[in-house]
């Protein structure tokens, strides 16, 4: 997947963007990233307007467990994600599993209104 990710600590800030086909590695290895920067806490923007998936919905459900197990390590930063209509379902499954957790969330079909609603987002406090 040709993609870009970029954690921004001064910002507490983490964007991601997908182009091409996404596959299950790809988002462990960006959730390693977060993990090792210590960045769960951080605002997230997620651009995935113009990628695509290859996963199956089992591997799309086990990121989203493990996504979900993320949650019990700390606070967790808001999340936008930018999707193609298309992707509405699969993605639906695991964005319903990440919705539990304690902070704002919302989904978008483009990245500019994403990317103004993110950073209009108070930066978490730093510790």
């Amino acid at each position: 997947m040709p993609r870009h990710r970029t954690i921004e600590p001064q910002q507490k800030l983490v964007t991601v963007v997908a182009k091409g086909g996404v596959v299950r590695a790809d988002f462990e290895a960006v959730l390693d990233a977060m993990k090792t920067a210590n960045a769960h806490g951080y605002r997230k923007l997620f651009d995935g307007e113009f990628g695509g998936t290859r996963m199956t919905s089992e591997e799309a459900i086990a990121v989203g467990v493990r996504m979900r197990a993320e949650h019990g390590t700390g606070p967790m930063g808001p999340l936008a994600v930018v999707l193609p209509e298309k992707y509405a379902e699969l993605a639906g499954h695991v964005l319903g599993m990440l919705a539990s957790a304690d902070r704002p969330m919302r989904v978008f079909g483009e990245i500019t209104p994403a990317r103004r609603w993110i950073r209009s987002l108070a930066e978490p406090e730093r510790p």
